[in-house]
């Protein structure tokens, strides 16, 4: 027997399971992950903005919001860790002559980073 079949005459599709024929459902549309901010804005919505959580959640918005949350917060932080760090005159010739001094800086400036981020996109 065959682990699928489809009805010609109601377009349905079929997957053997045991010995019984089942309707296979529609895959569900492929969800964009959310990474690490968009979990801190998804919990501060729930925590803080209950009705926005509601409002996303029943208009099955709520992923493609936080995807976009996510990658908007990624790439600010990226890109002020790579300025605040010019301005700062951290380089690679300090990484490779101190290099305990070199994490300190930077975990220094992810710290503040994180902060305006933070204070910016995620707890809004």
């Amino acid at each position: 027997m065959e682990k699928y079949i489809t009805d010609e005459r109601t377009g349905l599709k079929y997957e053997l399971v045991g010995d019984y024929y089942l309707i296979v459902g529609d895959d569900e549309p492929e969800q964009e992950p959310i990474g690490i901010w968009g979990q801190r804005h998804l919990r501060y919505l729930r925590e803080h903005h209950r009705v926005r959580y509601a409002n996303l959640l029943t208009n099955g918005k709520m992923n493609a919001y936080l995807a976009d949350i996510d990658r908007q917060a990624e790439e600010l932080f990226l890109r002020l860790v790579k300025q605040v760090a010019d301005a700062e005159g951290i380089t690679e010739t300090l990484k490779t002559s101190d290099q305990m001094e070199w994490v300190g800086r930077m975990n220094s400036i992810r710290d503040r980073v994180t902060e305006i981020v933070n204070n910016e996109l995620i707890l809004i």
